[in-house]
């Protein structure tokens, strides 16, 4: 790590212990680093989501990597495995150049708060277009599980059994998530499929060439 990234990273995981430091046990501070996403999380404060160090990144911010503008998030709403709602915002962290090394996620448990609704109903409102899904994972298998799971919810079949055009659409929704950014998410998808991960690069291919020629 330079320098410049240490200083980056340096200031976030500061920034991140005042906050919870300032707001309490309901608040949680999660601090990433994009040089390892299947254990990007190298700083916790707090203990909101239950995740420790080295737990892979979540599924919200892989797919925002997958854009080719990233977009810092705030107060959006978001459910911990434990059913706890929380209040969320992620800050993605950037050197000089723009590129994109890490993130700094807050995550606020605001149930308590939620059976006190007359008294805080402004701090608990949450914008309608930024309510989104993230989940939480302890283990960089359960992303890639859970991703897989939602692109296969849709089949009313077992997922060797689907057409080869289904297999595609499955593959084109992880590629759009960013679940091929994981290093194991290929082989993963070939045994779900029951195809080998040489015909998973073969649909790879295909989606990223409808998308390289859609966006022309």
């Amino acid at each position: 790590m330079d320098n410049e990234s240490a200083l980056i990273f340096d200031h976030a995981i500061r920034t991140a212990n005042i906050l919870v430091e300032m707001f309490g046990v309901n608040c949680e501070v999660a601090v990433h680093d994009f040089s390892s996403l299947e254990s990007s999380l190298i700083h916790l404060s707090g203990t909101v989501t239950g995740r420790s160090i080295g737990s892979p990144i979540t599924d919200l911010v892989l797919e925002q990597l997958q854009k080719n503008v990233v977009t810092d998030y705030a107060n959006y709403k978001t459910v911990s495995q434990k059913g706890s709602v929380m209040k969320s915002s992620t800050v993605f962290l950037k050197n000089q150049k723009g590129e994109v090394l890490g993130a700094l996620c807050i995550n606020f448990d605001i149930s308590n708060m939620m059976q006190m609704e007359g008294v805080l109903k402004d701090f608990i409102t949450f914008e309608e277009d930024k309510q989104q899904k993230e989940s939480f994972h302890k283990d960089v298998h359960e992303v890639i599980h859970s991703m897989t799971q939602q692109a296969l919810d849709k089949y009313y079949k077992p997922p060797a059994l689907l057409e080869t055009d289904e297999k595609v659409e499955v593959i084109r929704e992880l590629e759009a998530k960013g679940a091929f950014l994981i290093k194991g998410a290929t082989e993963y998808a070939a045994s779900v499929l029951g195809v080998s991960k040489f015909t998973i690069y073969n649909y790879l291919q295909k989606v990223r060439t409808d998308a390289s020629f859609n966006s022309k």
